[in-house]
């Protein structure tokens, strides 16, 4: 085994010998380990996809099968608690076994110089923490240190594992989060370095919601990010490892949610609302092309003013059927001013069950996978689901820029952008899922699952690019899986 395989895997090493310390440094951890406090989650992952760069350059395309085994462990002693998530991967190709962290390792792959490159096998620690239940006498309070999930339910704020320490607040009236946040390692084998726009980031964020009747939240939530790293000097090649700003952002929002996110309300009416500003000031990297070098020839500062308007409506027909629509707007540039483009968190998967099942989609398209940032997007689903056993979701997209001379953010897409033309194109995606409950399964595998803990997925979708990508590009896109997964 090389040098470099083995620092990568004394690094997930000290990691996980850290998430084990958490069980076994105190009298705290010394508890029972019970069939409940371990166990494997099984996923296995068919993905079929071509030409995200729609033909513009070579490779793009991905086909094979993938195995992710992921082991937990967790304990319980009094108000303390303790949880580790491991995970191993092995694949024909660099399939996408991870929903909620490919989008930002797939942006950096195919580079000379690149650190973020995904490997077909790895090892990784996807979540370590202890937590504190004693604080206050609600059941529904905790405090929690280390790599953890931080997550809304839109997906459209925050989605992500990260370390972080965030005390939270869960009653039947009140929700409440606040934390503090900063990544400092993917806690994966083959990556060897951060994303750029991860590094010396610092995130404080909260919300809070009140429930004003049943059914019927309203909420604020609120998230600022410090970035603290360096520009590039001046003459200094860029590759995908550099930063492209640096700087102070704040995002403040308000929601009103009727159970738009919760695939079990019985109401006739879901809706979601939710207004977003952006204030801050940022460094921006300047670039120029030197022959085949990218140089950077300075920087720019800029106050930024940006906005995000995000609705969405869904009617439930009866008990199996479900018909809706969304709409999000992120301001653009405005002239080719960067300073009223809205950019997200850097925390989101924008996944959330925007169609009323328990399956969770990509809000921008499965395919497509855009990011509200001067970027406009309408769409229009329905929705089917049989007792506990089927659901199936179809939704229509159309996607355009808000400003026809200003990028749109990171996508599923890596193909240019033609200026002066605004749309970007539209896409059908669609998810089938089975479920498979205890007694739909053989005796000798029923005795190791819990309801509903076994499931086959297709999710997929295709995409039509617009004028905005050109004439020269291909005319479909497309980007399909096929999940298994079973957790014993």
């Amino acid at each position: 085994m090389s040098e470099d395989s083995l620092m990568k895997l004394n690094r997930i090493a000290t990691g996980l010998g850290l998430s084990v310390s958490l069980f076994s440094a105190s009298a705290v951890w010394a508890v029972q380990l019970s069939d409940d406090n371990f166990g494997l989650d099984i996923k296995i992952t068919a993905q079929s996809e071509d030409d995200r760069d729609l033909g513009t350059q070579d490779g793009g395309d991905v086909g094979g099968i993938g195995l992710d085994l992921r082991p937990w462990l967790y304990g319980q002693r009094g108000e303390w608690s303790a949880f580790a998530l491991g995970q191993a991967v092995t694949a024909s190709d660099t399939v996408e076994t991870d929903t909620i962290e490919s989008s930002d390792i797939e942006s950096g792959g195919g580079s000379r110089n690149d650190g973020r490159e995904p490997d077909d096998n790895y090892l990784a620690l996807r979540e370590f923490w202890v937590d504190y239940g004693g604080l206050t006498a609600y059941p529904g309070e905790h405090l929690r240190f280390g790599r953890q999930r931080v997550r809304s339910d839109e997906g459209t704020w925050w989605d992500s594992n990260i370390e972080a320490l965030r005390w939270s607040f869960d009653t039947t009236l009140l929700r409440a989060n606040v934390g503090v946040a900063e990544r400092f390692s993917d806690y994966r084998t083959d990556l060897d370095e951060l994303a750029p726009e991860d590094e010396d980031r610092q995130h404080l964020f909260g919300d809070i919601s009140t429930q004003w009747q049943p059914g019927h939240w309203v909420g604020l939530k609120a998230h600022h990010s410090r970035d603290d790293g360096e520009l590039a000097n001046p003459g200094e090649e860029i590759d995908e490892l550099s930063k492209r700003h640096t700087g102070d952002l704040t995002w403040l929002g308000i929601n009103a949610d009727g159970d738009f996110f919760n695939p079990r309300s019985n109401r006739p009416l879901n809706y979601w609302a939710q207004a977003t500003w952006l204030t801050g000031e940022i460094d921006e990297l300047q670039q120029s092309v030197v022959g085949d070098q990218r140089l950077a020839s300075g920087s720019h500062n800029v106050d930024v003013d940006a906005w995000a308007l995000d609705l969405g409506l869904r009617w439930n027909i009866d008990e199996q059927w479900k018909v809706g629509g969304a709409y999000a707007r992120g301001s653009g540039g405005g002239d080719g001013d960067s300073s009223e483009q809205f950019r997200q968190t850097g925390l989101e998967s924008n996944r959330s069950t925007f169609t009323g099942t328990s399956a969770s989609m990509h809000r921008f398209g499965e395919a497509f996978r855009g990011e509200l940032s001067n970027l406009q997007a309408a769409s229009a689903f329905g929705s089917w689901q049989l007792r506990e056993d089927y659901d199936a979701s179809l939704v229509y997209h159309r996607f355009w820029r808000v400003d026809d001379n200003q990028e749109i953010g990171d996508s599923g897409i890596i193909a240019p952008l033609q200026d002066g033309e605004k749309d970007l194109g539209q896409e059908v995606d669609l998810v089938l899922t089975r479920y498979f409950k205890q007694g739909l399964l053989p005796a000798s595998m029923a005795e190791h699952l819990d309801e509903r803990s076994a499931l086959v997925r297709l999710r997929g979708g295709v995409f039509l690019p617009g004028d905005a990508y050109g004439d020269d590009t291909d005319s479909v896109m497309h980007r399909a899986f096929v999940d298994f997964i079973w957790r014993l």
